[in-house]
């Protein structure tokens, strides 16, 4: 079911979705009626802009944004919190300077703010995320950079887990296990909407805190430079469509 899921999701999200439909209007555009050849033309050209635009970073951060509801967690928010819970966003396999598996860039970037929490609060902290490909479980090394590069202790580290859904249902039981109901829950800001109800759904009274919003350049120009956007857009769709998702198997 995991890999079924994540190759619907590559198909379905762009670049792959809207390519399959760009060669689709292609192959209209060479019919000989011309109302299909017509559609063709429109459907090839519309999917390419939609590429385009997806790489605009204007856009991929306005649909960032659109997910980064939740503000910053407050002093008091996180008072009455008893544990920090931090999700991983994915190891970067292999590095060679650091001999092995280690954290990405997103997951330290989440690892970051959850230290920063930890020192403000004193709130023993879990890692959350496992090794869906293979390789070394993504919760070893957050582990290893929290304790050995931010100084901070973590107490509970969960390996198994392969995506969000089952960063809640394994994480929960071992902060029941100690009687923690209440947990700070760190990730991106985008992230967040769909994590929160995966958490509470498993009995716990989540606060968000959130990091990294989707600030943007201050520079107009390069707001407007396709590239980099396309990234963002495609995180934030994978987001929507997540969403989306929970929505339907919540009403089934």
């Amino acid at each position: 079911m995991f890999l079924l899921k994540k190759l619907l999701t590559a198909l379905v999200l762009p670049p792959t979705g809207l390519l399959v439909l760009a060669f689709f209007g292609l192959w209209l555009a060479g019919r000989k009626s011309l109302p299909w050849r017509n559609a063709g033309i429109a459907l090839a050209s519309l999917s390419l802009l939609g590429l385009f635009a997806l790489s605009l970073p204007i856009v991929g951060n306005s649909l960032l944004a659109g997910l980064e509801s939740a503000p910053p967690i407050s002093h008091g928010e996180l008072a009455g919190s008893q544990a920090i819970v931090i999700l991983g966003g994915g190891s970067y396999v292999g590095a060679p300077e650091y001999a092995g598996d280690t954290v990405n860039g997103a997951t330290l970037e989440r690892l970051r703010y959850g230290a920063r929490l930890e020192r403000e609060s004193g709130l023993p902290l879990l890692v959350t995320s496992g090794a869906p490909w293979g390789g070394r479980p993504e919760a070893e090394s957050m582990k290893d950079v929290l304790e050995g590069e931010f100084g901070v202790p973590v107490r509970w580290a969960e390996g198994r887990s392969r995506d969000t859904a089952e960063n809640a249902r394994l994480s929960a039981p071992m902060l029941k296990a100690e009687g923690i109901t209440r947990i700070a829950l760190v990730s991106h800001g985008w992230h967040l909407p769909r994590a929160v109800p995966l958490f509470e759904r498993e009995g716990l009274t989540v606060v968000a805190a959130p990091t990294v919003f989707s600030t943007g350049s201050p520079s107009l120009v390069e707001n407007l430079l396709p590239g980099e956007g396309f990234g963002r857009s495609r995180e934030a769709l994978h987001e929507y469509l997540g969403l989306l998702a929970n929505r339907l198997a919540g009403m089934l």
